[in-house]
C-alpha cells in the first residue's frame, strides 16, 4: 500500500509499504514482515506528467476546434460555392457544347461529395452538438454517422444521463467513445456493434462491444496501443477508469467509468431512456 508518513523533520513523504504475514510453528499469526520505501520522487514525477498530459490534451482539443472551424467556415463554404458555379456552368452551356454536360455534372457530384466528407470530418474533430445538445445527442449522432461511413450496424442505448454534466466529463466520455468505436470498426472485423451510455447512482459508464476477432491486450498496448493510452490519460483528468476485456476470436468490450460529483444525479424519469439502432441501410 502507499501512504504519507511524516518524517523526523516534519516533512511528509510518500511511502510504498510491502509486507507479508508471518505465522508461528503452530499456525498462529505472528505479525508482518516487510519494508517501506520512499517513493516521493516517483509521485511528484507522476503528478508532473499528469499536468503535462492535461496541457497536451487541452492544446489538442483547441487545435481540433480551430481546424474544425476552418473547415466549416472557410473550406466548406468555398467548396459549396464551387459546386454552385459548376451547376450554373452546366445550365449555361450552349447547345454546341452539350457533350461537356455529363462531365460537368460528374464533377459537380464529386465536389458535393467532397463537401459532405469535409463536413463530416469537421464534426468528428469538434462536435458542436456536444456543446449545444449534450452528451447523449452527440454520442447518438456520432454512432449514426460512423454507421453510415463504415457501412456497419451500431445499436446505441443511453439511459439516466444527467443534464448538468461538466464540459470536461462530457468531452472525455465523447472522445473515449469515438476512439473505442473507431478502433472497433477498423480492427475487429465485425459488422455489428453495441454502444451504451448509462448513468448510475455514483458514476457514468460508456461501453463499446463487438463480437469480432479480439486481441491480446498486452500486444495491443505494445503495438497499436496509442489509442488506449490516450483514453487512459483523458480519464485520469476526471478521475475515471478504463476497463478492457478481449480474447482472440471472442470479441472485445471497452468500458470507461467516470464518477459523478455529489451535485450531479442521474435523471430517473421514465422518458430518460434513449435507444437508437443505426444501420448502413
Amino acid at each position: 500500500m502507499e501512504y504519507r508518513l511524516r518524517r523526523h523533520d516534519g516533512e511528509y513523504r510518500w511511502v510504498l509499504d510491502q509486507g507479508v504475514p508471518r505465522f508461528n510453528a503452530d499456525g498462529s499469526f505472528a505479525g508482518y514482515i516487510g519494508s517501506g520505501m520512499d517513493v516521493t520522487g516517483r509521485k511528484l514525477a507522476e503528478e508532473a506528467l499528469s499536468r503535462v498530459s492535461q496541457r497536451l490534451i487541452e492544446a489538442h482539443e483547441e487545435e481540433r476546434r480551430r481546424i474544425a472551424r476552418e473547415l466549416h467556415d472557410d473550406i466548406n463554404q468555398r467548396i459549396g460555392l464551387l459546386a454552385a458555379n459548376l451547376d450554373h456552368l452546366k445550365q449555361s452551356l450552349p447547345a454546341s457544347a452539350a457533350e461537356f454536360r455529363p462531365e460537368i455534372e460528374k464533377a459537380g457530384k464529386q465536389v458535393a461529395e467532397l463537401g459532405r466528407d469535409l463536413q463530416s470530418l469537421s464534426h468528428r474533430l469538434h462536435s458542436s452538438k456536444l456543446e449545444l445538445l449534450g452528451l447523449t445527442e452527440a454520442a447518438a449522432s456520432f454512432c449514426k454517422e460512423c454507421s453510415h461511413l463504415q457501412k456497419v450496424e451500431i445499436d446505441f442505448h443511453a439511459e439516466n444521463i444527467p443534464q448538468d454534466l461538466s464540459a470536461e466529463v462530457s468531452l472525455c466520455l465523447y472522445r473515449v467513445l469515438q476512439e473505442a468505436l473507431q478502433n472497433a470498426t477498423k480492427h475487429s472485423g465485425a459488422r455489428h456493434f453495441k454502444v451504451s451510455l448509462t448513468g448510475g447512482t455514483n458514476e457514468i459508464e460508456v461501453t463499446v462491444q463487438d463480437s469480432g476477432i479480439g486481441f491480446e491486450l498486452e500486444d495491443a498496448i505494445r503495438g497499436r496501443g496509442l489509442g488506449l493510452s490516450s483514453m487512459q490519460e483523458r480519464l485520469k483528468l476526471v478521475n475515471g477508469q478504463l476497463f478492457i476485456e478481449s480474447k482472440p476470436q471472442h470479441g472485445t468490450t471497452v468500458q470507461a467509468r467516470v464518477p459523478l460529483s455529489p451535485g450531479m444525479q442521474p435523471q430517473q424519469r421514465p422518458d430518460s431512456e434513449y435507444r437508437r439502432s443505426a444501420s448502413s441501410g
